[in-house]
């Protein structure tokens, strides 16, 4: 039996759950994109915008975790879609798609939100060449 008991699971476990739970979250998002006919050309165009939240780094790892977070968290893509349904403006429905889209394909390569400590650190563990 496939057990998803958080407090039995090792935390490479848990990181591994979340990264399969963010590619099932990129592949319905990708689905969902398709059948609505939205542009793959603009997704292409957008899909890494989000990363400007990067250049936070250039003023040191706290104002870089903070600006990169800013960018990578659902809440705002959230809240874009949500508002794209109830205006009905498409335009939104399709920036917070691939926005969303970026966040979850950036966690299930292991990219997760960022601590203050160093671009590498982030809640999905160690990226980079250091990582473990």
């Amino acid at each position: 039996m496939f057990a998803l008991d958080a407090l039995t699971m090792s935390q490479p476990a848990m990181w591994r759950l979340l990264r399969a739970e963010s590619a099932a979250a990129f592949a319905a998002i990708c689905i969902a994109y398709n059948q609505l006919g939205l542009s793959w050309g603009l997704a292409a165009l957008l899909f890494l915008l989000p990363d400007i939240g990067m250049l936070g780094y250039l003023r040191g790892p706290v104002i870089g975790a903070r600006c990169y977070n800013a960018l990578h968290t659902l809440i705002l893509p959230a809240l874009l879609i949500a508002a794209s349904l109830l205006a009905g403006w498409h335009m939104a429905l399709e920036i917070g798609l691939i926005w969303a889209g970026h966040i979850e394909f950036d966690r299930m390569l292991g990219y997760g939100l960022k601590l203050p400590t160093a671009f590498g650190d982030t809640h999905l563990g160690r990226v980079g060449r250091q990582a473990a």
